[in-house]
């Protein structure tokens, strides 16, 4: 079995693009159902995520997600605002760099801390203190994870994030017109999305 982790983000884009965020992690999660694979959210920051961690497992996950990257159309009405003229909205979809291939990351530069979990994620998280803030000597980022059920789990998870965060960091230094897989963040491509949804239940849009 596969696992892949996909970073989902509204870049820069206003709050009808972390609404679509949030609803393409459930679009995503129904597709996945029908062809055999799990899909997870990891951890968001609230119900209208900048941007989301979803795993993909099972024997068909590297299909799945590489179907699934790149910039994501949605066609619909603003949620918040009626009557608003604007009805594309685009969020990116790539997938997580592995913490090891981060050459600004190690893990000796990085300073841990516990500490109990809030919010959701079930009735552990006002027994132990499994939530793990993970801060990096050298940049000063810092990150956290509670939402997973294992201090170990969240420890990954935050270091996870700290790599996204160290990419970003250097895929908005470079000036190249052509930025690697991690500018989705801060500038997505709007004219070649690899997928079309449309209207309030998510709809794909089947290319002709």
């Amino acid at each position: 079995m596969t696992d892949i982790i996909l970073h989902l983000t509204s870049g820069k884009g206003p709050e009808e693009c972390r609404w679509v965020v949030a609803r393409l992690a459930q679009a995503f999660t129904r597709e996945g159902a029908k062809q055999g694979v799990t899909c997870e959210v990891l951890e968001a920051e609230d119900d209208l995520p900048t941007s989301l961690l979803l795993r993909v497992s099972g024997d068909e996950a590297q299909a799945f997600a590489r179907d699934r990257t790149g910039t994501i159309l949605w066609v619909g009405d603003s949620p918040f605002r009626p009557g608003h003229k604007r009805r594309n909205w685009f969020v990116g979809v790539a997938p997580a760099p592995s913490p090891d291939t981060v050459p600004d990351l190690r893990e000796d530069d990085i300073a841990f801390q516990t500490l109990r979990a809030s919010g959701p994620g079930g009735q552990h998280v006002n027994k132990t203190d499994s939530a793990v803030r993970a801060t990096h000597r050298p940049t000063g980022l810092v990150t956290t994870a509670q939402e997973q059920r294992s201090q170990h789990a969240n420890r990954k998870l935050a270091i996870l994030k700290l790599a996204i965060r160290l990419e970003e960091r250097r895929a908005g230094a470079r000036k190249a017109a052509q930025l690697e897989q991690w500018s989705a963040h801060q500038n997505l491509e709007r004219g070649n999305p690899v997928r079309t949804y449309t209207g309030p239940l998510f709809k794909l849009k089947l290319a002709r």
